[in-house]
């Protein structure tokens, strides 16, 4: 299930919680054994042995949750999760859970004793997965709140992401979008897909970005702010098994970031933070936060 964006809701039918700087993950515990699945479906459980335990707290339980690195002032660092994100041998994933260990921050449950909660309303399960007490090893169920204004303060305070908003009476719908959960962001961000890149002073001097439409991708702009050398090298090695001839962007570009452009196939998303979007929604001021491997292109909207 996904989050719309939007304003805070306030009023006695919603639940606050609050937004990790992480990676989405289904924990399904059944038979003593953990497996793990990312967003897109595939099982991630060799990555994350930090994870096996879970099946011992609870038998028979599908949990909903994000999988964290604490950096050393108790902060999610998506830098730090990078590391393992694409880790399958089991070997080095052992030796990076000790460098780089996981949290899993179990925020919602699915089934738990062979019983579908899907149609229960949030705030039951919420009730439910408290009641597990749910903290050791590497995982653990984070606080929720009553007060909106209150934990986009915390959320503030502590530096991270924002808040999620999720109704009260609402059932868990997967695969959806739905107004039920409101996520609110504490700075413009957003997600983009990658069009291709332009050379500058550097192999990768601004990447081009925009988003999905049904002729092609709507131009939002050149990012060349904050691309970091180690993220060059990352945007290098991802980016140029993709190169095409053609451009995947079906409006008009301006001359001056069309004319050394390299083209990629659009299947790679990326964050920008951005002051604001100018009349022609093209970003002002956006600099790269992240690449984004965890995200489909197809659900990148336009916000």
């Amino acid at each position: 299930m996904l989050a719309t964006p939007g304003a805070l809701p306030t009023g006695p039918g919603w639940g606050y919680e609050l937004k990790w700087d992480g990676v989405r993950a289904i924990a399904v515990c059944s038979g003593g054994v953990t497996h793990v699945y990312a967003r897109k479906g595939h099982e991630i459980t060799s990555g994350y042995p930090e994870l096996t335990g879970l099946a011992s707290a609870v038998e028979d339980a599908v949990f909903d949750g994000e999988l964290v690195v604490m950096d050393e002032r108790g902060r999610p660092s998506f830098r730090d999760l990078a590391e393992r994100m694409h880790v399958r041998d089991r070997a080095r994933a052992a030796r990076l859970s000790h460098q780089y260990p996981v949290t899993y921050l179990v925020f919602d449950i699915l089934r738990l004793g062979g019983v579908d909660l899907l149609d229960v309303p949030y705030a039951e399960r919420r009730i439910l997965l408290e009641g597990l007490e749910l903290e050791g090893g590497r995982w653990l169920v984070p606080p929720a709140f009553d007060d909106g204004p209150a934990t986009v303060a915390a959320s503030r305070e502590h530096g991270l992401e924002g808040v999620v908003a999720k109704r009260l009476a609402a059932p868990y719908r997967p695969g959806l979008r739905s107004p039920d959960w409101i996520k609110v962001k504490l700075e413009d961000t957003g997600d983009f897909v990658i069009g291709g890149w332009r050379p500058g002073a550097r192999a990768v001097g601004a990447l081009l970005i925009g988003v999905p439409a049904p002729h092609g991708l709507t131009y939002r702009g050149r990012v060349g702010g904050g691309i970091s050398n180690a993220a060059e090298v990352e945007l290098q090695r991802t980016l140029k098994p993709l190169v095409v001839d053609a451009s995947p962007f079906g409006d008009t570009i301006p001359r001056e970031d069309a004319r050394t452009a390299i083209w990629v196939r659009p299947e790679m998303v990326v964050e920008v933070k951005f002051s604001e979007r100018t009349r022609d929604g093209r970003l002002r001021f956006p600099r790269f936060l992240r690449l984004r491997p965890d995200k489909p292109v197809e659900e990148v909207v336009d916000e």
